[in-house]
Parts: C-alpha cells; sequence; structure tokens
C-alpha cells in the first residue's frame, strides 16, 4: 500500500468537520500542499507544488476563510484521530502527557489584525527583546516511537491582539485552559508546562475535569505544612495552613537528597539528587508534591506535581520531556510552514509600528466580522499546517520502511532506532506524488477534485517525467 493511501485514509476521517464535500477536497488538497512544498510563499508556494491551474489561487485562498469550516469540531476530530492512529501515545500512571507553551511569530501589522508589540525572553543573543507579531498558544500530545520522544501538534490559536469587549477579563491562563477544551482529550492526563502555567486558573480548570498539572515552580514560591488542631474545636471554618516555609528551602538540607540515574530524556550513566516534599499550596489550595532537584551541569530545578500520587522519578521525567513542543515548533516554522499565512485585510484601519491590543468594543459590527473572519483564516491556515505535520509523524512511525523504501534520496547518517523525521518523509511523499496522480483508480475523489483541477499544460509535462 503507497504513502498516499495511507494519508488519505487518515485524513477522510476529518470529513465530519466540514458542512461542504467540497470544502474538505480543499482542506485536503492544502494538506498535500503542504506536505510536498519546498518554499513557504503562503498560498502561493501550495498552487506551484501541486501544479494547479493558476485560476485556482482564489478559490483556495477562500478555503481559509470558508466559514464551511467548523474549526472547533475539526481540532476535536483531529484529536480524537491521533489518539486512535497513535497507540504508541505516552502513557505515565495510566494517563495520556499534554504539553503546553507559547510561541511568537513575527509579522507586519499594517494589515493584518492581532499583530501587537510582544517581549521574547530568550537566553539567546540572536532573538530581538521585543518583535511585533502574533502571540499563539498550542497543546501537544507526547508519543513515544522506538526509543524516541515527539510531540504530536494538536492545536494552536492566537490568544492576544484583539480585544472584543472592554468586559472580557480573561488571561492567557484562563485561553490555555479553553484551548485544553477544545482539543476534547476525552481521558484523564498529565499537562506538562513550564512555570507560568503553575498558577491557580490552571489548576483549578484541570482538577475540574480529574487531570494533573506538572510545572516548575518560581524560586520564590511558598508552601505550608498542614495544620495540627490541638484542644477543642472552635467555631468557625477550621485552620488549614500551618507553618509557612520558602519552597526554596527544600534545597538546604543536602543529607535529605537521594540519589538515582537521571530519567531525563538523552542522558545516560548520569546521576541527579532529589528531595520529596508534599505540602500545601495556596495556588491548588491542596497538598501537591514538590520535588527539588539538583542536576550535575544544570543546576538546582524546584517541580511541582498536582498529584501526589506520581514518583518523584517520574515527575523529574516528564518536566525533562517539555522541550518536545520546542521542536515541534521549530519543525512546524521551518519544514510546515505552519505559520507562514500572509491574509492582509484590506480595509484594516491604519495602527501605530508599537500598538499593543486592538480594542474592538466601540468598532462596527461590519469591522469586527471582517476581524473575525481574518482570524479564522489564520487559525484554519494553522491548524491545516499542524495536520499536515500530524500526518507526517503518523507515517514515520506506523511505516518507516515503506517511508526509507520511498525515500529515494540520500541522508549521511540514518540512526537506529530513530523514527524518520518530518523532511524525511515530506520527501518520501513527495517523490511518490505521481503514483497518487496516476496510479490511483479515476474515479478516486481526490485524485480527481485534483486532476480537474490541475494545469494542464505543466500536467502533460509532469506525466512524461513521471
Amino acid at each position: 500500500m503507497s504513502l498516499w493511501i495511507l494519508w488519505w485514509n487518515a485524513i477522510r476521517s476529518l470529513r465530519p468537520a466540514f458542512t461542504r464535500l467540497q470544502t474538505f477536497l480543499w482542506f485536503a488538497t492544502a494538506v498535500a500542499g503542504f506536505t510536498v512544498r519546498t518554499e513557504q510563499l503562503g498560498v502561493t508556494s501550495i498552487v506551484r507544488a501541486l501544479n494547479l491551474d493558476p485560476r485556482r489561487y482564489n478559490a483556495l485562498r477562500d478555503y481559509f476563510h470558508s466559514s464551511a469550516v467548523k474549526l472547533d469540531q475539526l481540532t476535536a476530530l483531529w484529536t480524537s484521530l491521533v489518539l486512535r492512529l497513535l497507540p504508541q501515545a505516552l502513557r505515565v500512571n495510566g494517563r495520556y502527557v499534554l504539553v503546553g507553551d507559547g510561541i511568537k511569530i513575527p509579522k507586519c501589522g499594517r494589515k493584518m489584525p492581532a499583530v501587537k508589540l510582544l517581549h521574547q525572553q530568550s537566553a539567546s543573543n540572536t532573538k530581538p527583546d521585543y518583535i511585533t507579531g502574533h502571540s499563539l498558544q498550542a497543546v501537544s500530545l507526547l508519543v513515544q516511537a522506538a526509543s524516541s520522544v515527539f510531540a504530536v501538534p494538536l492545536a494552536a490559536r492566537i490568544h492576544e491582539g484583539v480585544v472584543w469587549s472592554n468586559r472580557d477579563r480573561r488571561t492567557l491562563l484562563d485561553k490555555m485552559i479553553s484551548l485544553i477544551g477544545i482539543t476534547d482529550v476525552d481521558q484523564p492526563f498529565y499537562f506538562v508546562a513550564d512555570a507560568y502555567y503553575g498558577a491557580q486558573k490552571i489548576i483549578a480548570g484541570l482538577l475540574k475535569q480529574n487531570n494533573h498539572l506538572v510545572t516548575r515552580v518560581r524560586s520564590n514560591a511558598v508552601a505550608y505544612t498542614a495544620y495540627q488542631h490541638r484542644g477543642p474545636r472552635k467555631r468557625g471554618a477550621p485552620r488549614k495552613y500551618g507553618k509557612k516555609l520558602k519552597v526554596k528551602s527544600l534545597l538546604n538540607d543536602p543529607s535529605a537528597f537521594q540519589k538515582a540515574n537521571s530519567p531525563v530524556y538523552g542522558e545516560n550513566k548520569l546521576t541527579i539528587q532529589y528531595r520529596v516534599r508534599d505540602l500545601l499550596w495556596r495556588p491548588a489550595g491542596r497538598i501537591v508534591r514538590f520535588v527539588a532537584v539538583i542536576h550535575p551541569t544544570r543546576g538546582s530545578l524546584l517541580l511541582m506535581c498536582t498529584d501526589t500520587s506520581l514518583d518523584a522519578i517520574d515527575i523529574i521525567r516528564l518536566y525533562g520531556l517539555r522541550f518536545k513542543i520546542e521542536l515541534s515548533f521549530k519543525q512546524a516554522v521551518h519544514q510546515i510552514g505552519a505559520f507562514a499565512y500572509h491574509f492582509w485585510m484590506f480595509d484594516m484601519k491604519a495602527r501605530r509600528r508599537n500598538d499593543g491590543n486592538q480594542h474592538l468594543h466601540r468598532a462596527s459590527p461590519k469591522y469586527r466580522d471582517d476581524v473575525k473572519r481574518k482570524l479564522h483564516a489564520y487559525h484554519v491556515f494553522i491548524q491545516t499546517g499542524l495536520i499536515c505535520q500530524g500526518l507526517l509523524q503518523y507515517l514515520s512511525v506506523a511505516h518507516p520502511r515503506l517511508v526509507w523504501a520511498s525515500f529515494g534520496s540520500w541522508l549521511r547518517t540514518v540512526r537506529p532506532g530513530i523514527p524518520p523525521s518530518e523532511l524525511v518523509v515530506a520527501t518520501a511523499l513527495r517523490q511518490r506524488l505521481p503514483e497518487l496522480l496516476l496510479d490511483t483508480p479515476k474515479d478516486h475523489i481526490f485524485t480527481k477534485f485534483l486532476a480537474k483541477r490541475a494545469d494542464t499544460n505543466k500536467m502533460q509535462g509532469f506525466q512524461l517525467a513521471a
């Protein structure tokens, strides 16, 4: 069975998210274009990669703006498809592992809504302190593949830049909980995130659905021992919090630490020291598990998990896998081009270069609708790119031998036990694209759709080359 047939069998499960069949076929065309293109020049590069008739450019662009795309339903169906296609999804203590983080994408805001001045915190000198662009939050699922682990993207949304109502008090934390809810993971999971998400809103939102948080805590965090009641009870609510202590003080007693081999991904024959303490934490309103870690090369670290039944070594291991979403971002930016959208809003009101949020509670209904339509196009473009990336990862994990047999190129180093990268799978699909167009039955709905919209002049030469 060819890679493209496997690809089609997977993507057709997403059909219910589109109210019209033609919109779904344009979606499949866009995903195929993301897969085989070698440049990231927006919709134009998809037209070139698939040899589409240039007159189809507007139709493809209109797909991203179409109201026939039910974005939240598409996200939930994609999550369900990932869990079905990848039974290798990492489980710890019987729970899935989700990873969340934010990403800032540089954009010019003259004709693009939701662009604002953003601050970047990074140890890299190559990143400027301030950029103008879109601020997004994303959620991914960790999957075990042979001897490696990678993050399959589930969803990403622009969560800053536009304020629809002056009564809206939602923060990025509220929007992250909403994004997790959109993915609609139907089984309990651990959510792994950095210290920014170690807050009451995230914890309460997760615990409400029987999920748990694994995060790093700030160095100035404080916790409490449980209060021990003595003597007769008095009127009123019983006292809950006892002695206050700084979480950082857990690092002060070397004799209380245990030694163990490092469970962090990629670290072998390395010994770490750790200490566990269950304490009351006000943001959680309950007893949580703190783990103080001393790493021989990375220094000290303070971790927290709201699940007190989770072993300390597993907590360290899970937080060590948080960086996998950073690698997923790298692939989405450089290989897939999931954030390389160039949709301008012609009637957008002029804004200064370094403006902040765009407040629309006094704008006209038409202007607000135009902004919503453009943001919808951005989100559909991003979700299409993430689905493309996830399908490449699925083929890499489930059919590595078929991928290498179809690769048709050369790599200096092929690491045993490591699945093919997104680049390798995309190259293999690009090599096998003629098979999709020539060997698939003529009545196949997708190939029939592509053939009808192809540039016949270029397609004749393409068939001869194949």
